[in-house]
């Protein structure tokens, strides 16, 4: 048994701003487990640039902008384990941890912080019809293939979903010198953020079909081609729009799914929408003592964002260490709710005593919408109000909220909707 003041599952972006903050604000004990061989997480693999433009004013690559916070994390002499696997995380904050050096570990914290990441969503989710060839790829597993390991994952290939990461590496394997035939996605709109769009795709002349989806993987050893087809408003191909596209692969960027089977099991409340924990102001989960932050709680487009929530996380479990967090009946709590046209809001609840200055609300649309007005309303009371001259599912939004303004809240609830100018 292994006793540590704070165990910080995850060592991506997320887990490292974390322990930092933790380290800054006074814990000394502070242990990352990491599943992987080195820290740095997805990043280690991300080379393309644009990472750090909100934290560092200046654009990095992945690792550039992991190597920062690795750095900073052993100049603060902050322990870690890589190649470890934890295996369980229990309400009273032992984390079961598994690695071939020491076998079986357990570890007993004053808290745990939860920085598990996200992980991509399959093709058997998506039930396509057709054999089960090589050359159907997740695009971040093409990518790990072409940046990490310095494989060519087919010579033409075809792009199911534009979220952020098919976008990305309909550039890289163009660069590469593959042919990317096009990028189809069954919505109206797309699912990456718009510099992607022309960045990846404009700039490389790459055709972006919106309602288009795969019906038909053919190939039997290898992928020889998928026919596509247009889908109709309620995402079901239309017949007689049917076409065959000859490629050797297809890469899935059908979305990403944060990693909470360790949450689940050890009885966290997940919210149905983003799925992940629900999380208050500090990112304290419905477990006292429990936090998580980054692409565990809901799924971030840029990782500035991340390390922004992950230092609230840090801090929060750092107060809750030396008993300064007020819970329960010593916290005034507002919930947050989301309505027409706001899918969800992160965080979903408001303790006013734990909040310094201001609450950051992140939240998504459901679909796209121009010139519209973003509220929060406290009954019938607008207590925020920004005009939005184009609001899309892939970009995430953010609202800062003044105390002041949340000590004035005569309810116990917030709702954050859009309505018409």
């Amino acid at each position: 048994m292994i006793n540590k003041d704070l165990c910080i599952i995850g060592g991506g972006p997320a887990g490292l701003a974390a322990a930092i903050k933790a380290r800054e604000e006074g814990i000394e004990d502070i242990l990352i487990i990491e599943r992987d061989t080195c820290l740095g997480g997805i990043l280690n693999q991300c080379i393309h640039n644009g990472f750090g433009l909100h934290v560092f004013k200046e654009q990095l690559t992945g690792p550039e902008y992991a190597e920062r916070f690795i750095d900073k994390v052993k100049e603060l002499n902050i322990e870690y384990m890589c190649d470890t696997m934890v295996l369980e995380v229990s309400q009273e904050k032992y984390a079961t941890c598994v690695n071939t050096k020491d076998g079986l570990v357990q570890i007993k914290a004053k808290a745990i912080v939860l920085t598990m990441g996200c992980r991509e969503r399959t093709r058997g989710a998506l039930n396509i019809p057709g054999f089960r060839p090589a050359g159907v790829f997740s695009a971040g597993t093409a990518q790990r293939f072409v940046n990490m390991e310095g494989y060519k994952v087919g010579r033409e290939v075809g792009i199911l979903g534009s979220g952020d990461i098919g976008l990305i590496m309909a550039r890289r394997l163009t660069l590469e010198g593959a042919s990317v035939k096009m990028v189809l996605e069954i919505m109206p709109y797309s699912g990456g953020l718009k510099r992607n769009i022309v960045q990846c795709l404009d700039d490389f002349d790459i055709p972006l079909y919106l309602n288009h989806t795969v019906v038909k993987i053919h190939g039997k050893d290898r992928v020889t081609g998928v026919t596509i087809a247009k889908v109709d408003e309620n995402r079901k191909p239309i017949k007689d729009t049917e076409e065959f596209v000859s490629c050797d692969t297809l890469l899935l960027s059908v979305g990403l799914i944060p990693e909470n089977e360790l949450s689940k099991n050890a009885g966290i409340e997940i919210d149905s929408v983003t799925g992940g924990p629900i999380v208050n102001e500090c990112y304290e989960t419905s477990i006292e003592g429990i936090f998580a932050c980054g692409n565990v709680v809901h799924v971030h487009d840029l990782v500035d964002f991340v390390t922004g929530e992950s230092y609230i996380a840090g801090k929060g479990a750092a107060k809750y260490i030396k008993g300064e967090l007020k819970s329960g009946s010593d916290a005034d709590t507002i919930n947050v709710k989301a309505k027409n046209g706001v899918r969800y809001t992160v965080p979903q609840s408001i303790r006013i005593s734990n909040v310094e200055d201001t609450v950051n609300l992140f939240l998504r649309v459901d679909n796209i919408y121009k010139d519209t007005c973003l509220v929060v309303k406290d009954g019938e009371n607008i207590i925020y109000k920004a005009k939005k001259k184009v609001l899309a599912p892939g970009e995430m939004e953010s609202i800062k909220i003044n105390r002041k303004v949340l000590e004035k809240v005569k309810g116990s609830k917030l709702v954050v909707e859009l309505l018409k100018e």
